[in-house]
């Protein structure tokens, strides 16, 4: 029976295609699934064979330790250097949507109070 081993949902393309290699380097048979026409299905890698879980599994781990540590080192260098991406760029690039998502966020807090105080 099948397994799901890896959710393609919000996954970045390069992530997507190491997990593939990493998964055809070591002879794991899997398939993939689309999220279809309408982008409600479960897009995902899945094993062809149940026995095959525990060695992808923990390749997996190992893995996302790996791009988990790297990412954090690209990110603590681009800070230090200045590269990294503040909120303060975020608004120059695209102020109208920083300020949609500021006054949804104020419109929620001024309806979650005021429901408050009329208790």
């Amino acid at each position: 029976m099948s397994r799901l081993i890896f959710k393609l949902r919000h996954v970045p393309d390069d992530e997507a295609e190491d997990v593939r290699q990493l998964l055809h380097d070591h002879d794991i048979d899997f398939y993939e699934t689309s999220a279809g026409n309408w982008g409600i299905s479960m897009p995902g890698i899945w094993l062809r064979n149940d026995d095959d879980y525990g060695l992808a599994s923990s390749l997996l781990a190992e893995y996302q330790s790996q791009r988990q540590r790297e990412s954090r080192a690209q990110y603590e260098a681009d800070k230090a250097a200045g590269r990294a991406e503040t909120q303060l760029d975020r608004l120059r690039q695209e102020p109208v949507k920083v300020i949609l998502y500021f006054c949804l966020c104020a419109a929620l807090i001024y309806v979650l109070v005021t429901a408050f105080y009329r208790l």
